[in-house]
């Protein structure tokens, strides 16, 4: 059994995010337009109308955009706890019910060959949540939007084959940047998002023997940069003793740019 995947799209922009088994292909928010969605699959050889069903993290525009365009055109069910249904429903239009489905937050559910885990995370949406991916021995984390990493979700996503975690922004470049303090509040706080190095420091507690790929996401694109993310993210695992580009590597993702489908 494989699992592949590919971050379609990261940033405050819009999110979208791949996975794939021998029998099931499931998306993760649709923060983007429908046509813009279409062309990131292009990217990666796929297809919407091969999708099997949506998942939702939360409610906010930047993963939902797309969400009832999509579940519309190609009649896919999706998936989210009951909270967030409440919170998105009037943003994604009219859904038959058929097609709308209760993924409880802490439980299982089984795609076929593909078990996904849900678990909570601290960020100012009715009741965010995200996903761990486990198929064929092999675990792939999706944690992103969230203002601290907790113990408990250190203990849910360590010692993921892959990790796809958030590095959101650089904090001197928030405080000095054109935000208002309301804003530059909000995202310090601990509903918030965390920086790059809080990034690498929760790393440094998940980080396993099986570990392989990190993707850095959900980058702000007025307080942040590729090159500091990954900078700040490695130097400060490296302060802890692990050294990027020995048995793991750090990737960008890009909020236009699908990453290369790969496998777990």
């Amino acid at each position: 059994m494989t699992m592949r995947f590919s971050v379609l799209a990261s940033g405050s922009t819009g999110n979208a995010f791949y996975v794939e088994t021998d029998r099931h292909r499931l998306l993760v928010d649709a923060g983007l337009s429908g046509k813009q969605l279409e062309a990131l699959f292009a990217q990666i050889g796929r297809h919407p109308s091969e999708l099997h069903a949506l998942l939702v993290t939360h409610e906010h525009s930047d993963h939902i955009k797309g969400l009832g365009v999509l579940a519309r055109k190609y009649r896919l069910p999706i998936f989210a706890n009951e909270k967030t249904w409440r919170a998105m429903e009037a943003a994604v239009g009219e859904i038959p019910s058929e097609q709308k489905f209760v993924f409880p937050l802490g439980a299982v559910k089984t795609f076929g060959d593909l078990d996904v885990e849900s678990f909570g995370v601290s960020h100012d949406a009715a009741e965010p949540m995200f996903y761990v991916f486990h198929c064929g021995g092999k675990k792939l984390a999706l944690l992103t939007d969230t203002g601290y990493v907790s113990e408990r979700m250190k203990k849910t996503v360590e010692n993921a084959d892959v990790f796809v975690f958030e590095s959101n922004h650089d904090i001197g470049m928030l405080r000095m940047g054109r935000y208002p303090w309301n804003v530059k509040r909000r995202i310090l706080s601990d509903v918030g998002h965390i920086s790059n190095e809080e990034a690498g420091l929760a790393l440094a507690d998940v980080i396993g023997d099986r570990t392989k790929r990190i993707y850095l996401a959900h980058l702000s694109q007025d307080n942040n940069m590729k090159e500091l993310a990954r900078m700040t993210v490695a130097q400060t695992l490296e302060q802890k003793g692990l050294a990027v580009g020995g048995r793991f590597h750090l990737y960008d993702t890009d909020p236009h740019q699908a990453t290369a489908l790969a496998c777990v």
